[in-house]
């Protein structure tokens, strides 16, 4: 009877874990939509200010603008976007890959590198590597606005204008559909009108409701006033800012998105064990049974 006790105990505490399973996915799966919604509703705002740049530049070059200059010279800086929280699979792990990959690629260079994090995850990584950090925020709201990312692309542009770094890259992950995400790192600074057209076009998923999103292609005349200098001044730091605030969205996606899946497979698997444990406690039952109805027909025979 202790075995028959032992398993309904333990398949009790299967079905609990499978409610908590169950309950986590269903909240994942709504901050995922959300997050989605958050990152579209942004990218008209994005490509309207993408646009403005690519008419500015035509009345001067983007060449003379120190955020647009090629550097040889000087320190390398990595953004790396990682979440706080678990149970998300490989999410935090690819990225860390990517910042790997980051490390060896440039090894040759005599230079050094400082870095950036948003997320405990990264923030761990690099400071067990002794590396140096110049700016650490947390990453557990959903709520974050644009002008929360104020803070992150001041740094950013603060050390590149003021220490002459050489680049500046990010590493997160690109939300491209429900059961795929892709970890990649893109250049932030120098600028590049193709990267910001990459993040730009990667905010609609590949697959799902959203899929189908566009964004008015209209063309329409610009007055530049007071000039285009000035304008540029404006245009180009709003510019870097969306972009981290872009990644940091895909990022929150992605993460929400990868939970929601390892809660499923959790409850499907936590379903399947209880399955399982039921056919086990049944045998088991039985097999009591079995022995309780031999012992009493021995005993009947015996009296005989």
């Amino acid at each position: 009877m202790a075995g028959l006790k032992q398993i309904k105990l333990k398949r009790q505490s299967v079905i609990k874990t499978r409610q908590v399973t169950r309950a986590m996915e269903a909240v994942s799966a709504v901050k995922m939509r959300k997050s989605q919604e958050r990152a579209l509703g942004g990218r008209a705002y994005a490509t309207g200010a993408l646009r403005i740049l690519n008419h500015v530049t035509k009345a001067v070059g983007l060449s003379s603008h120190a955020l647009f200059q090629e550097r040889t010279e000087g320190a390398i800086g990595l953004i790396i976007v990682t979440s706080d929280k678990g149970l998300a699979g490989s999410l935090n792990s690819a990225v860390i890959k990517k910042v790997d990959a980051f490390l060896k690629a440039s090894e040759h260079h005599e230079t050094e590198k400082v870095f950036i994090c948003i997320g405990r995850r990264g923030y761990d990584y690099i400071q067990n590597r002794d590396l140096k950090v110049i700016h650490f925020e947390e990453n557990k709201k959903d709520d974050f606005t644009e002008v929360d990312m104020e803070r992150i692309t001041q740094a950013v542009l603060k050390e590149y204008e003021d220490n002459a770094l050489r680049s500046w890259e990010v590493a997160y992950t690109n939300f491209q559909s429900t059961f795929e995400q892709e970890a990649v790192t893109r250049q932030l600074l120098p600028l590049h009108t193709d990267s910001l057209e990459k993040v730009i076009a990667g905010i609609t998923p590949k697959t799902g409701k959203y899929s189908e999103e566009e964004v008015s292609k209209k063309s329409f005349a610009f007055t530049v006033e007071p000039s285009a200098d000035e304008i540029l001044d404006a245009i180009i730091p709003n510019l870097v800012n969306i972009f981290v605030y872009h990644t940091l969205l895909e990022t929150k996606a992605s993460e929400h998105s990868a939970r929601m899946v390892a809660m499923k497979n959790a409850t499907d698997k936590a379903t399947e064990l209880s399955h399982e444990l039921m056919l086990k406690f049944n045998k088991a039952r039985q097999a009591v049974i079995t022995s309780e109805v031999s012992e009493i027909t021995s005993g009947i025979e015996a009296m005989k």
